[in-house]
């Protein structure tokens, strides 16, 4: 039998503080549909090799046996400047919510990731109502640029996966002077980016398939349920007054 856990903090909740649950980690129930993937790409251009490299990335993730589906940004709004019943906002919402996980490809401008980039991901929310569209879920960056190979925008990308509470996989892809990378149909050609796309990609799917149906757990946490009993808390006394 073992001892009783010996707990030396006065500021802890007990009834709110929890073990982990092995089960819930290790033994979910599975979902049996195919992973959900949503791409975006930063550039509008007629040949954005942004958009081809997502193009390839998605056809691995079928390959794999993945869903895809990509966004279009042509016509969204920037942040501010429409409210957010727009109908290109609604789709990109949707989308997002329907995605259990994300590619995000950008070209490199200005040493940094496009403004078209950065437009979608401040349109995403962080909640709408008591759901988060974007917490739990995996995401891939990849980037690509007009010169020599470089990590300014995955780099930026990361912090913002982050900061959307995503699960951002190891692995990356930056395809250095795209223009040499895709022929005339817009394929890319083999090389060694190409095979780091497909790395990327496998990795995407392992981790997806690995979290998914854990992802509400994973991301469960102590303050958050310490506060939403405390909002409880006060919701009961004040109906009882």
């Amino acid at each position: 039998m073992s001892e009783p856990l010996q707990m030396d903090l006065p500021h802890l909740d007990t009834a709110l503080f929890q073990q982990p649950d092995a089960q819930q980690l290790f033994n979910p129930a599975r979902a049996t549909h195919a992973p959900r993937f949503l791409l975006l790409y930063g550039s509008l251009r007629e040949r954005s090799y942004s958009r081809l490299a997502a193009e390839e990335a998605a056809r691995i993730l079928r390959a794999l046996g993945g869903e895809t589906r990509m966004f279009n940004p042509s016509g969204l709004p920037l942040v501010d400047d429409a409210p957010a019943d727009h109908p290109k906002v609604q789709e990109l919402h949707a989308l997002t919510q329907w995605a259990e996980g994300m590619v995000w490809c950008s070209p490199e401008r200005h040493g940094a990731m496009t403004g078209l980039m950065k437009t979608q991901i401040d349109w995403i929310p962080l909640s709408v109502g008591a759901v988060r569209p974007t917490q739990g879920k995996t995401l891939a960056v990849m980037q690509v640029s007009g010169g020599s190979q470089s990590f300014n925008a995955v780099n930026q990308m990361r912090v913002l996966g982050r900061w959307m509470r995503m699960l951002t996989i190891p692995n990356q892809s930056s395809v250095a002077k795209a223009w040499l990378e895709f022929d005339e149909a817009g394929r890319m050609k083999p090389s060694a980016y190409y095979d780091r796309i497909v790395d990327v990609m496998e990795e995407l799917m392992k981790f997806t398939l690995l979290t998914r149906d854990s992802a509400a757990y994973l991301v469960d946490r102590y303050s958050e349920r310490k506060e939403s009993a405390d909002a409880l808390s006060q919701r009961v006394n004040q109906a009882a007054i």
